[in-house]
């Protein structure tokens, strides 16, 4: 019987984990919520290693060659390819690499008699319990390829937000690469020269001077003990970040952070009711849809509210009621969730509610970068001219005792 490896919430809200046997993922998930536990991440054993050794020793998949496998896949199935043939097409013409790697196991699975959604998830690395759960509503339904084609929107759009992140970050983490790299050479290499002909001439030298060269002689004889601290930080980093207590209190610092915090709260927001409004468009049921949103939410702190607003609505309440009760959930998106439910538009709602904090956020980093990047060149400009002030004071001095 296969092992699977858990984590969960207890009904008052408590992190559990643990390893239990059972058939498949369907009755692992049957008996955890039978003993009173809501799952959060669950896998079989040897898929959740594999997903780890792949995450960090190898390539992995990209998330733009997941859209586009989605996408020729819903194309496939839209023309009425049976869907082993359209795996087995998509392997055939995929270069070498981890998809095609993936999309052979796959094919195997389908020719052994599983359905694409089982077979998807033993693929824990590559595809999302989001992504296997709407593959298996589509399946349920009929209807998998008008829902992979979501899918491959879904995927796209974040493709897009993530490049747009990137292109804004590109230019100020080169500043500060170069700036860094600046710095460290002058410290390393021209400060310690200009230092020995201050001991020469005995001169008293100001105090910022005096800063400048025991921060040089730190940085050059003393990299060692640097080192070995940065290597102890992250070292003990990731021993005290597998606690949950210690995540959830990261993720609510992250929250409060200025400028961040709003940036991060919005980016959520986004995910949140694009990925509820897909899954519920896709035929999810609420609960499953809301548990699934939940996992996908990487910050605990709203994991959290949605844990107890599933339990509301597990209860008979309503959703626009449950999210109203937290400040975490802006008016607005409260508002269109609750006109969404009288309306019975759920999902159309929560999509255009995603799209409008999707659009906030791009434009939010976009102001964020516009102002970043003054300040840096502002930040580097008193560096190098505090550095220059170091270095010119007692040269002034001399040239005054020469005189």
């Amino acid at each position: 019987m296969p092992t699977f490896r858990y984590s969960a919430f207890r009904a008052d809200g408590s992190p559990v984990s643990g390893v239990i046997e059972a058939d498949n993922v369907q009755d692992a998930r049957q008996v955890l919520k039978k003993s009173g536990l809501f799952p959060r991440e669950l896998a079989e054993a040897h898929s959740a290693a594999e997903g780890k050794k792949k995450k960090f020793f190898g390539k992995g998949v990209a998330l733009p060659e997941l859209s586009l496998m989605t996408r020729r896949l819903s194309t496939l199935l839209g023309s009425s390819v049976p869907v082993y043939e359209a795996i087995a097409t998509l392997f055939e013409q995929e270069r070498p690499g981890e998809l095609k790697d993936v999309l052979g196991r796959i094919r195997t699975r389908l020719a052994e008699g599983t359905n694409l959604a089982r077979a998807l998830e033993q693929e824990p690395a590559v595809f999302s319990e989001s992504y296997v759960s709407m593959v298996a509503a589509g399946e349920a339904s009929g209807a998998l390829e008008a829902i992979l084609d979501r899918l491959a929107d879904f995927l796209e759009d974040q493709e897009a937000v993530r490049s747009r992140v990137l292109t804004s970050l590109a230019y100020p983490a080169l500043m500060v690469i170069v700036g860094t790299g600046v710095m460290l050479f002058l410290l390393a290499f021209v400060i310690p020269k200009i230092v020995v002909i201050f001991e020469q001439n005995k001169a008293t030298l100001p105090f910022i001077t005096i800063l400048l060269i025991k921060v040089s002689t730190l940085l050059r004889k003393g990299w060692w003990a640097l080192a070995a601290a940065g290597f102890g930080v992250v070292y003990a980093y990731r021993k005290l970040i597998v606690q949950e207590t210690v995540r959830l209190k990261r993720d609510i610092w992250l929250l409060r952070i200025p400028l961040v915090g709003p940036l991060l709260i919005k980016l959520i927001l986004s995910r949140f009711a694009k990925i509820l409004g897909l899954l519920l468009s896709s035929g999810v049921p609420m609960i499953k849809a809301m548990e699934i949103t939940g996992e996908v939410v990487v910050n605990r702190r709203f994991r959290e509210v949605l844990l107890k607003a599933r339990e509301e609505l597990a209860e008979g309440g309503s959703l626009s009621a449950a999210l109203r009760d937290t400040t975490l959930f802006p008016p607005l998106l409260v508002h269109m969730v609750a006109v969404g439910e009288r309306g019975g538009n759920l999902e159309a709602m929560l999509t255009k509610a995603g799209s409008a904090f999707e659009k906030e956020f791009v434009a939010s980093v976009a102001r964020f970068m516009s102002l970043l990047e003054p300040l840096m060149v502002l930040a580097m400009g008193v560096v190098v001219g505090t550095v220059v002030v170091a270095v010119l004071l007692p040269i002034f001095q001399l040239n005054q005792l020469v005189n």
